[in-house]
């Protein structure tokens, strides 16, 4: 008997007891290799004990201090270490709590900003199918996912959306890489005129696509094109990294690699490790300049941000990723898996692309490898997959949708970047013995 509301209410997980390393262990003792970093959040791993003893020294100082009053010491040292190692441009950190909040706070501030600066005609949003940027009402209004939306369509400010930059689906064939890239952002552009760019606020996107499509790269040439395409109209470039970034491609901030500098940056997920609640938007000195020299308050806020504990865990994560070495590990394993994972699946006939950067990869999974035609739908093969791997000890994340949020299926894997090569081939053993169970 259990009083908890889960996220499924057939389901019956397992009690998590304690983690070492890259596994977890349950209250029966199983072991399982976590290969997802739980929603690619774990990236040192469990019990790491350099965060475990920042957060016990900050319990013991601070515990909580609202920021309509005070700030705090390690809110204060995260943002200093964030922004020394931000893209061109990015000055100002808002810590929240979550990938959510990130999202919530880029988009009421996008807006806000073009009141403060005489444009409050501006008010729509772009974004790209099969993108998603969080569940509260305005991050999932701006998501590309229908499946996820539709529930809820009635009740959101919706996005308009254009197709994401998925080349192993819609580069045609003879296209070269930088040809479809091109023609991939310009569809921005065409929404644009479409929309009256003058009523546009911003584009949303995500460098690496995460869970909805399977990391998912941009090719390319890609969002250098995005970017002017936003300076060309006045928009704003809003890039969601709460999946994607603090070193999961092998840079700390995925955009690094597209050499491209946001106006706004949210980030979650791998900026805590798991340890606490945290998340943070970034924005560049331009849009903080807006509001200070304007109204001089940003319209937004919750009870919890900033909160000292989880910032003290963030920073001394971020101290780890950078200082210590880890953004570069995660470059170094990423190819050990990559490798790993074409010697296993490359002539796979189930498996029909195998993508991604750093230790952030995706497997679309295909009924027919030579016409990419996905599996059925009524096969339910990623829900199965994801028990199976269960079974089999394995934690990976299996989602459906992969093509239009409704057909099509992929596996991510985004593990601990503390991950060893015989880990490695464990993952992949594990994985091939699940998908062989299931296919």
């Amino acid at each position: 008997m259990t009083h908890i509301f889960p996220r499924h209410t057939k389901l019956n997980p397992p009690v998590a007891e304690r983690g070492e390393g890259i596994y977890l262990i349950d209250k029966s003792g199983k072991k399982y290799l976590d290969g997802s970093g739980g929603a690619a959040v774990s990236c040192l791993g469990h019990s790491d004990p350099d965060v475990l003893d920042a957060m016990r020294a900050q319990m013991e100082k601070l515990s909580f201090a609202h920021t309509g009053f005070l700030t705090s010491e390690p809110a204060e040292s995260l943002a200093d270490r964030l922004i020394a190692h931000a893209p061109e441009g990015i000055e100002r950190v808002y810590v929240v709590s979550g990938g959510s909040e990130a999202v919530e706070a880029a988009l009421k501030l996008s807006r806000q900003y073009m009141i403060e600066i005489g444009q409050p005609q501006r008010r729509k949003f772009i974004s790209r199918k099969q993108s998603y940027h969080g569940n509260t009402l305005g991050a999932l209004g701006t998501g590309g996912n229908m499946w996820r939306r539709e529930p809820f369509d009635p009740v959101m400010v919706s996005a308009s959306h254009i197709n994401a930059c998925y080349e192993y689906r819609l580069r045609e064939e003879g296209e070269t890489e930088e040809d479809y890239g091109l023609r991939a952002a310009n569809e921005l552009e065409a929404e644009l005129l479409r929309q009256g760019p003058e009523t546009v606020v911003a584009f949303l996107a995500e460098p690496v696509v995460g869970a909805t499509a399977g990391a998912v790269p941009a090719v390319k040439g890609y969002f250098k094109r995005i970017r002017e395409i936003c300076d060309q109209y006045g928009i704003l470039l809003i890039l969601d990294e709460v999946m994607c970034g603090m070193g999961r491609t092998g840079t700390l901030f995925a955009c690094e690699q597209d050499e491209v500098s946001p106006d706004i940056l949210t980030i979650a997920k791998g900026l805590g490790a798991g340890y606490q609640p945290i998340g943070a938007m970034l924005c560049s000195g331009k849009i903080y300049q807006a509001i200070e020299e304007g109204s001089g308050f940003f319209q937004h806020g919750h009870t919890y941000i900033g909160h000292p504990i989880a910032a003290a865990a963030a920073d001394a994560v971020v101290k780890k990723l950078t200082e210590g070495g880890m953004v570069a590990r995660s470059a170094q394993m990423g190819a050990v898996l990559q490798n790993a994972l074409l010697a296993e699946f490359g002539q796979h006939p189930n498996v029909g692309d195998i993508r991604g950067r750093g230790m952030f990869r995706g497997l679309e999974l295909v009924q027919d490898r030579d016409s990419k035609t996905p599996f059925d739908r009524s096969l339910n093969v990623a829900a199965r997959l994801k028990k199976q791997a269960m079974a089999n000890g394995l934690i990976c994340y299996p989602m459906s949708g992969t093509i239009d949020g409704q057909s099509g299926d992929h596996v991510l894997l985004a593990p601990p970047f503390i991950i060893t090569e015989d880990q490695i081939a464990e993952l992949v053993s594990k994985l091939t013995q699940s998908l062989r169970d299931v296919l």
